[in-house]
């Protein structure tokens, strides 16, 4: 994506235009999958941990990303595709977690979710649907 794109996202979530955050936004948009700290700590070595780190929670107090939670304890995130804002994080997708690669992506294709119904005193916050299998890449490997 061209820098002027970035620069908009940026902008229409209220954040200021930065060096960093215009690298993180662009390996997120070039891998087309979920990523984690580490992830970034290796892919974008001229920055620290900390300025990462700072740069993903407010990318996620934003509406810019979202946390998609993994059952190996280690947080990935993935963009949130112009579906949220600070107030309000919507994600009505399924993540796809590949079993042979270990690779996470949202999935944004439509996929009817069922509809969860709680008893009335419980009330619902997020939902996260991940689904095992093994990914077309890996598949045709």
């Amino acid at each position: 994506m061209e820098t002027k794109g970035r620069k908009e996202i940026l902008k229409r979530h209220g954040m200021r235009v930065t060096d960093c955050r215009l690298d993180v936004l662009d390996l997120f948009i070039n891998r087309k999958q979920a990523l984690s700290q580490k992830d970034l700590e290796e892919n974008l070595t001229a920055y620290d941990r900390v300025t990462l780190y700072r740069t993903l929670h407010s990318f996620i107090d934003s509406g810019v990303l979202h946390k998609i939670p993994n059952d190996n304890g280690i947080a990935s995130y993935g963009v949130c595709f112009d579906t949220c804002s600070p107030e309000s994080h919507q994600h009505d997708h399924v993540h796809f977690k590949c079993t042979a690669c270990g690779q996470l992506e949202c999935i944004e294709e439509h996929i009817h979710l069922p509809a969860i119904s709680l008893p009335r005193d419980y009330k619902m916050g997020a939902v996260d649907i991940i689904v095992n299998g093994v990914c077309g890449t890996c598949t045709a490997g």
